[in-house]
């Protein structure tokens, strides 16, 4: 395996160290959503049934105990419970901005290691095919017969680069769409409990 991979070239070292970057990208995001993952229905039950009987220190320690952007989310509501509803929405909103980047971080990396990692395949193949053109003018210019074992490196470089991109390009994308509906469906979560801890808290103001 050392031998084939030297033989692909330096870009091969390239390809190598985005996969080491894209591993650690996938197996910290996948930790961190599983940390933040929560039984959201059970969840916010919990908290219309401890907000019902208006003890409002009791959901927000259950809050704080509670992992995850939906549990940080409702706690800010929670604590303006006493306010509008138009500051208890803005209140859900600010916290949004800082919940939806964390479960954000570092998918960019691993989009864009899905996305330039062919392309480096694509440049370890031309300087492959490069190598093995000077060969040929270079075996011309003294008059002799090139033969297929003297193509064989550029030959090797061109087609182990485009390979190895494309390996570690397809499950980086795989993977990235994965985790971006992961995201995507915890951000429906958070949109749902939001509106629903609105109308409770909205309902105890009126009460």
């Amino acid at each position: 395996m050392l031998e084939i991979f030297q033989k692909g070239g330096p870009i091969m070292y390239l390809i190598f160290l985005t996969s080491i970057l894209a591993v650690a990208v996938i197996f910290e995001r996948l930790w961190h959503l599983h940390r933040a993952k929560i039984d959201t229905n059970k969840f916010m039950d919990s908290i219309s049934n401890t907000l019902k009987r208006n003890r409002i220190m009791e959901a927000i320690e259950l809050c704080e105990q509670t992992p995850g952007p939906i549990a940080h989310i409702v706690k800010a509501a929670i604590l303006k419970h006493d306010r509008s509803k138009q500051e208890i929405k803005e209140a859900i909103e600010d916290a949004g901005i800082h919940e939806i980047p964390r479960l954000e971080k570092n998918l960019g990396i691993l989009s864009t290691i899905a996305s330039i990692t062919p392309l480096l395949g694509l440049l370890g193949t031309v300087m492959g095919l490069v190598r093995a053109f000077q060969v040929i003018q270079e075996k011309a210019t003294a008059l002799s017969p090139v033969s297929p074992g003297d193509l064989a490196g550029g030959i090797w470089e061109a087609l182990l680069t485009t390979v190895a991109g494309l390996v570690v390009a397809i499950p980086a994308f795989i993977i990235y769409n994965y985790l971006v509906s992961r995201v995507e469906n915890m951000t429906l979560d958070m949109e749902r409990s939001a509106t629903d801890l609105i109308n409770i808290l909205t309902q105890r103001i009126q009460e």
